[in-house]
């Protein structure tokens, strides 16, 4: 018999999550779980329902965690489908805070990768019941009897104990949902203490406002009560609240311990729902909020421009909106002499900030340019002063830097054995330190390095899987910070630096880039009517140069004939005129010009 929302007995209730790396099958598999369970029927259904957005359906990757409930067997399943790739691990660490067991995800052709064994340690860490699971058993290339071995030996259980199913065809996926109803356990929480529920999502609706997902842990949350965010002390009153399976169901006996569901303020103010926050009632609020509640911390920051500068007031809108879909967005106001207003933002990494413009530019309708990646250094100078510095024009010009550091990862790459070589070339060349290697069979391996993270944010990753043929997988985390040898490389054309085209690189990188760059913008400035100098300094010393060549007017044509003298003085003259131009003139860049040397090609980091 099915309760009504509201009443259901937490030991009926059921939370769980499927955690993998990229591409490993999570929303399909998340697809035939609605159809067997009858939540969506077969007209209705659609490949990867859950993902709303046009940008996960096009690329084929999960960029936001969906909650569902799903009835089974005369219980309710809570399942989060969760994005796999590096950049998106905070809506991951939340995900995992919602639910009490993991179903951890392997490609039977793939096996384990990087991402996987990342999203292991994260449920491991929050002490989830963890379900080895090897999905596409289908695939004629599926080696299931081999990567059970691996991931048996990686969890510690038996090889039997592997579940085998295939997303697709819906084979063993009935077998995992009973499996998940007898092994995961049920949610503890005390009915009568004061409410508790933590925030692990939350959207932006235009009619309805901030949408905020759920789970609560303690107590009970009802329609029209006053409930309070602890970390921001901001009141508000329940309009709705309801359960997802998968649309939207209003609840009108509130949820209870252990449940999921959304609640809606009518709350317009994008900052006032942060994920990760605490939930509680206002009459009678709880002691403490629940543990884990942390700001995401960006690791690259990059200028955003709209390309017509009316359009600030736009981005500074659409910026707001995006941050309440995305609680890693952090951004700040700056301006750039060459670029004109816009704003300094922090990403995760070079896809969160792809996919992150790539949005802007689809929801409302902007255009914009963005400057290259760079991560935060911090600079101690030698009267002991310390500064943050995000944007390369912060760093300080004149030569009184004691020090510089740099943040560091502990990055993880998985990879066939045959291309240790190729792996440890690549990353001696970025300044990477090994720190260990092990073998997870007799053909994979598994190499650990510390690596900069200024290194990783170009060009890294598609190295890596060119060098390997596509098969090497790479993740990696915070690791503090190191001392570096690094210097600010300003470009300047006709002598006058341009700000957007500066960069913080190793002294060993500084020439390459200096020259690589003069040659793009010769390439991309058009011609002027006196010649002008693309210089790339670091601080008051040249290291590169390059001339884009003055247009010039045949002055000799009208000559046919006569003395050499007199062709000389028509070219002395025009020469004369040439400098006078040039100290008058000053060099445009057109935004083309901005947009094709400040494109930098991740192309490689979607497919990672």
């Amino acid at each position: 018999m099915r309760t009504q929302p509201g009443q259901t007995d937490p030991a009926l209730i059921r939370n769980f999550c499927i955690i993998a790396h990229i591409d490993h099958g999570k929303s399909t598999l998340a697809d035939r779980m609605l159809q067997i369970t009858g939540v969506v029927d077969d007209r209705s259904m659609r490949a990867q329902y859950l993902d709303r957005m046009d940008i996960e359906r096009e690329r084929g990757i999960t960029i936001k965690s969906q909650a569902v409930r799903l009835p089974w067997d005369g219980h309710v399943l809570n399942m989060i489908d969760t994005p796999g790739h590096v950049d998106f691990t905070y809506e991951v660490s939340r995900s995992l805070q919602a639910c009490e067991g993991a179903i951890l995800l392997v490609d039977a052709a793939q096996g384990i990768e990087a991402q996987t064994l990342a999203n292991l340690y994260l449920a491991m860490s929050a002490d989830l019941h963890i379900i080895p699971v090897l999905n596409k058993i289908d695939l004629p290339a599926a080696q299931p009897e081999k990567f059970a071995e691996e991931l048996a030996g990686l969890i510690g259980c038996d090889p039997s104990d592997v579940l085998k199913v295939s997303g697709k065809t819906g084979e063993g996926v009935r077998e995992l949902l009973d499996h998940v109803v007898s092994t995961v356990p049920a949610p503890v929480g005390d009915a009568d203490a004061p409410a508790r529920a933590l925030i692990f999502d939350s959207v932006y609706d235009t009619y309805r406002g901030v949408v905020t997902y759920v789970r609560v842990v303690d107590g009970h949350l009802g329609k029209r009560e006053r409930i309070l965010m602890m970390s921001t002390n901001a009141t508000h009153e329940t309009l709705e609240i309801g359960v997802i399976s998968p649309e939207p169901k209003p609840a009108d006996l509130g949820l209870g311990v252990g449940e999921v569901g959304y609640l809606i303020t009518g709350v317009k103010d994008v900052r006032q729902s942060r994920v990760g926050d605490t939930v509680t009632a206002a009459a009678k609020p709880a002691g403490e909020m629940l543990a884990g509640y942390e700001h995401p911390k960006p690791m690259v920051f990059s200028g955003l421009y709209p390309i017509d500068g009316d359009e600030y007031p736009e981005l500074r809108e659409a910026l707001d909106k995006l941050q309440l879909n995305d609680a890693a967005l952090i951004y700040e106001p700056e301006t750039s002499a060459a670029l004109g207003f816009g704003f300094r933002v922090g990403f995760l990494g070079l896809l969160h900030m792809e996919i992150v413009r790539e949005r802007l530019e689809r929801e409302f309708g902007l255009s914009l340019i963005s400057t290259a990646p760079n991560v935060v250094y911090r600079v101690v100078m030698e009267d002991g002063k310390e500064l943050d510095v995000t944007n390369p024009s912060e760093f300080p010009s004149g030569g009184k830097i004691a020090q510089v550091f740099e943040p560091v990862t502990k990055s993880t790459i998985l990879a066939p054995s045959e291309f240790i070589g190729a792996i440890m070339e690549i990353c001696q060349g970025r300044r990477g330190q090994l720190l260990g290697m092990d073998y997870l069979s007799e053909d994979r391996v598994e190499i650990r390095y510390t690596l900069p993270l200024g290194e990783i944010i170009f060009d890294f990753f598609d190295q890596l899987k060119s060098r390997t043929r596509g098969y090497a997988s790479l993740d990696y985390e915070p690791a503090g910070e190191q001392e570096a040898d690094l210097v600010k490389v300003d470009i300047l054309l006709q002598g006058e630096a341009v700000d957007a085209f500066s960069a913080i690189v190793h002294k060993d990188k500084a020439y390459t880039y200096g020259v690589d760059m003069a040659k793009k913008l010769r390439e991309l400035i058009p011609r002027q009517q006196f010649e002008v100098p693309i210089q790339a300094a670091i601080g008051a010393r040249v290291i590169a140069r390059e001339n884009i060549r003055a247009i010039r007017k045949d002055v000799l044509a009208k000559c046919y004939g006569g003395d050499i003298s007199r062709k000389r003085k028509l070219l002395e003259k025009q020469k004369e005129g040439k400098k006078r131009m040039k100290m008058v003139g000053r060099v445009e860049v057109p935004q083309e010009a901005f947009v094709a040397a400040l494109a930098t090609d991740t192309s490689a980091e979607k497919k990672k």
